[in-house]
């Protein structure tokens, strides 16, 4: 998780070490450890769509996922890019993805809103999208298109 160098040190050493601790709970199947790293009143949203609103409601919905569904799980997450938008307001797009095989395939863009309190940084709202290569290798040459004009 390099993609933070552009970062005020503090700001960009506190987003990394919260992204460390998630994949550290993440990897333990801890859903209260990986919850504990979001405000109380965050917003999570799944790549299906579903949204969950609050720290609890992160944890409850993480319990099965992390004992079931997903148990033994490794989470991967690479930052594709960090910008602070107030002192205590930092935005990072990552490309993510969970499993359990030696190489973890990043199938996932992930937007972190991380914000300052206390002086811990949490995430304040996560969203998830699944990519489709066909579809994003399409979208990544009309962006390189447009951003060449």
């Amino acid at each position: 998780m390099d993609g933070t160098s552009g970062l005020p040190a503090e700001a960009g050493a506190g987003v990394e070490a919260a992204l460390q601790r998630m994949v550290a709970a993440w990897d333990a199947g801890d859903a209260d450890a990986f919850a504990a790293e979001f405000t109380d009143d965050a917003s999570y949203v799944l790549y299906t769509g579903t949204a969950y609103v609050g720290r609890r409601v992160i944890a409850a919905g993480h319990e099965p996922v992390l004992q079931r569904w997903r148990r033994g799980s490794r989470m991967e997450v690479r930052v594709r890019s960090a910008r602070l938008l107030a002192d205590d307001v930092v935005v990072v797009l990552t490309d993510g993805g969970i499993g359990t095989g030696r190489r973890i395939r990043r199938n996932k863009v992930q937007t972190f809103t991380f914000v300052r309190r206390g002086g811990a940084w949490r995430c304040a709202a996560f969203q998830n999208t699944k990519r489709h290569p066909l579809l994003a290798a399409l979208g990544d040459r009309e962006v390189a298109r447009l951003t060449a004009a």
